[in-house]
């Protein structure tokens, strides 16, 4: 196959799926793992699609591999998760053993929690203060803490996760896509999520509709594998069953 055929392969499958890895195109080209990769660093530097550890996503996906900080993050599209944090409240049942995750969405969801009577576990230092200042039954986990996130992480944390079983879980995200999944730019944050949601019976991720397409480092799940709670899905998103717009109300 020639190389401008292979280029024309490849943005087809950008262009259906998004996203596409470097094992895919091997398979589907029956070509190299080092010729995909230079077809891709050729499109790349083309301006036809953006490279990325193990593949290349679409030019009009936005990737961000920096993590901000809790202070860069806290006051945007406040209005926005405050909206989906009172909602994703609501869903706290009595008797819940509930997984509350880092990050400034799920931080808001405090502020409306009524249900007293449900214990939380969480690996956000701030979040376990304020959760234990309004009289709830709250575990931090322990570990090593991150601070730009002011999240715990580590191996100490992910042996007590793997001791849960959660009947809900509420998780922060840096973006969701449809080839790239949620993602996170911290490989060891994305590594507790992804644990915490294993032992989540039911997982929600709280994400304002300015984080669709947008793809940070690493993946720490599908879209199939939790409930999205946002406050406009996108149109472009509309088939996606799992997305609830919490606009539409209850």
């Amino acid at each position: 196959m020639l190389t401008e055929q292979r280029y024309e392969k490849i943005l087809e499958l950008i262009e259906e799926k998004k996203s596409v890895t470097v094992t895919e195109i091997c398979e589907l080209l029956h070509i190299s793992e080092s010729t995909a990769r230079r077809d891709i660093n050729a499109l790349d530097q083309a301006g036809r699609l953006v490279r990325v550890f193990g593949g290349a996503v679409a030019s009009d996906l936005t990737f961000e591999s920096k993590e901000p900080t809790v202070e860069q993050k806290q006051d945007k599209n406040v209005s926005e998760k405050n909206e989906i944090a009172r909602y994703a409240a609501s869903l706290i049942e009595p008797s819940d053993f509930v997984y509350l995750d880092a990050g400034t969405t799920t931080g808001c969801m405090i502020d409306y929690i009524t249900e007293t009577s449900a214990t939380i576990v969480t690996n956000a230092v701030v979040h376990a203060q304020r959760l234990a200042a309004k009289g709830l039954h709250v575990y931090l986990i322990g570990g090593e803490l991150k601070s730009s996130t002011e999240a715990v992480v580590g191996s100490q944390a992910l042996q007590t996760l793997r001791g849960y079983h959660f009947t809900k879980g509420f998780f922060g995200t840096n973006g969701v896509s449809r080839g790239e999944g949620l993602t996170t730019p911290d490989a060891g944050e994305a590594l507790i999520k992804q644990t915490a949601i294993e032992q989540c019976r039911k997982s929600y991720v709280l994400c304002d509709s300015s984080k669709f397409d947008y793809v940070s480092s690493v993946t720490f799940g599908s879209m199939e594998d939790s409930v999205i709670l946002t406050e406009k899905c996108p149109q472009r998103y509309k088939d996606c069953a799992n997305i609830k717009d919490v606009s539409l109300g209850m």
